[in-house]
């Protein structure tokens, strides 16, 4: 069963994410390129702190490297494992080197809901949302 994927920019966000996933669960997605910045340790601070509030929701999480491999490396090295960078001369290399750590390497992302263009405060993001993570019906 493939999760519904949302791109998110905030420990609250994906919080938020995590508390209306369905039974199917979530893929949170870094904001693009997000590895250069704020960069992947403080994405995994963000993921940290939405976990620990949700942390029996089924989830993977992904860092969006933007096309910059060395970023990609860094996150393996920091324990990311599933990335998206985009087409590059050097992807082999980083998918060679994702696989070897245990790690996917994507070249595009999957569909998303982008969580930035949604107000969250208001039940209207909410129940967009919460129907984009199948716990809602559409």
């Amino acid at each position: 069963m493939t999760r519904p994927a949302i791109r998110f920019r905030s420990s609250e966000e994906a919080a938020i994410a995590l508390a209306l996933a369905g039974p199917a669960g979530v893929l949170l997605l870094s904001a693009p390129g997000a590895a250069a910045w704020p960069g992947a340790a403080t994405v995994a601070a963000m993921l940290d702190l939405a976990r620990a509030a949700h942390p029996a929701v089924p989830h993977d999480a992904a860092l969006d490297c933007g096309s910059a491999p060395g970023l990609a490396l860094d996150a393996i090295r920091q324990g990311w494992r599933l990335l998206v960078l985009a087409p590059h001369p050097a992807f082999p290399a980083v998918s060679a080197a994702a696989a070897e750590a245990g790690a996917t390497l994507l070249s595009a992302a999957p569909a998303t809901l982008d969580l930035s263009r949604l107000d969250l405060r208001r039940p209207g993001g909410r129940a967009i949302l919460a129907r984009h993570l199948g716990s809602l019906p559409s």
